[in-house]
């Protein structure tokens, strides 16, 4: 056994603080780590000798032990140094220190869960259109998917016979293979981590447990949802193997382009033709909204490109009976003198010559600033 003083090989005082040992360990730890000096017999008695130092001086009752009766306890014969039983023990102190693996290697401590393995996730994108998002829906929804199977309830066993345990893993799930001065811990290649092998196959599934199927359910979407909205169906997703929890569906709502109103958040936005008097004079028109025609008073003098505001009559907020505002932006229609009839032209040139003196000015105004530069 070695009797170097323990403190002398980390390097560090007797009255050392447990975080000035752990600091200490960790630079000589990575410094002679065998990964880091392959084939180096001297680093990797090295690398022995700090991690026993580090295993007892960490640990307040070893280290007052130690510190009482050096490497041999008087009372029981205890050998501090014959504390770890193989060289696997020592990669175990590293990866508790340094939280995982070095280099590939190290133990692996994790187990296949023993409720089996959860189901995948499913995502299905479902396509409405404004209105139904408007209003809210109760849409039905088809998917490709993998359920329980029936024959065999899951089990992948034929005639309810229980699986048997892998002889080759112990039911661990995992083996264990030497490399060096380590001992790493792979997925059993017999039972692939079960920890189990079905010797009565089930012939509808073939010993998965699990079969294709077609899944038809309702999915309630609220309204006032926007593009992107998800809708979470809990236990709807793909069922999970040998008893492991079923997966989850995620329904995603894409809204289709609407003809006449774009959408911005709980607003919505048009354009409505008005006719040159209409803009001149003034009055009302009708317009189309989400939940039907509404009317909407048009000012006097309006020009293209006003937009006209009507409060609450956009979208609802989602699962709310408050509304977002309806936006009308006036297009002015020009007049076609193709479809003008002989009187109207007749009015029109009328007006022309009972506006002309005031129009002209302004005209000749512009023209001239223009030509100036």
């Amino acid at each position: 056994m070695s009797t170097k003083d323990y403190y002398d090989l980390l390097g560090v005082s007797r009255g050392a603080s447990i975080d000035e040992i752990k600091k200490a360990y960790k630079k000589l730890a990575l410094k002679y780590h065998p990964d880091r000096n392959p084939g180096n017999k001297e680093a990797e008695e090295k690398f022995k000798e700090i991690t026993a130092a580090y295993e007892v001086l960490s640990d307040s009752e070893k280290k007052a032990g130690y510190d009482h009766y050096g490497h041999e306890d008087a009372s029981d014969g205890f050998d501090f140094s014959q504390g770890f039983s193989s060289a696997g023990d020592f990669s175990d102190i590293f990866n508790a220190f340094f939280g995982g693996g070095f280099g590939g290697s190290g133990r692996s401590r994790t187990r296949r869960s023993t409720t089996g393995v959860p189901g995948a996730n499913l995502r299905y994108d479902l396509k409405i259109t404004l209105e139904d998002a408007f209003k809210g829906i109760q849409a039905t929804v088809s998917y490709n998917t993998v359920i329980k199977c029936d024959a065999c309830q899951g089990t992948g066993s034929e005639g309810a016979i229980k699986p048997v345990q892998c002889h080759t893993c112990q039911g661990s799930g995992n083996i264990r293979i030497k490399q060096g001065p380590f001992i790493i811990e792979r997925t059993c290649t017999t039972c692939y981590g079960e920890g189990e092998i079905i010797q009565n196959k089930c012939k509808k599934c073939g010993g998965n447990g699990r079969k294709k199927d077609r899944a038809n359910i309702s999915v309630s979407i609220p309204k006032g949802v926007e593009e992107g909205y998800k809708e979470k169906v809990s236990g709807k997703g793909e069922a999970g193997v040998r008893g492991g929890k079923n997966g989850d569906l995620y329904v995603y709502v894409k809204i289709a382009p609407h003809k006449i109103f774009t959408r911005n958040k709980a607003d919505l936005h048009c354009k409505v033709p008005i006719k040159m008097t209409l803009a001149v004079l003034g009055g009302e028109i009708d317009v189309q909204s989400i939940d039907g025609t509404i009317k909407v008073k048009v000012p006097e003098g309006i020009q293209t490109g006003t937009i006209l505001r009507c409060r609450e009559k956009g979208m609802p907020h989602k699962n709310s009976n408050v509304r977002g505002d309806l936006y009308v932006q006036v297009i002015v229609e020009t007049l076609n003198p193709k479809s003008l009839t002989a009187k109207q032209i007749e009015l029109l040139k009328a007006f022309e010559e009972e506006e002309n003196a005031n129009v002209q000015q302004q005209s000749e105004g512009f023209f001239s600033k223009v030509k100036k530069k």
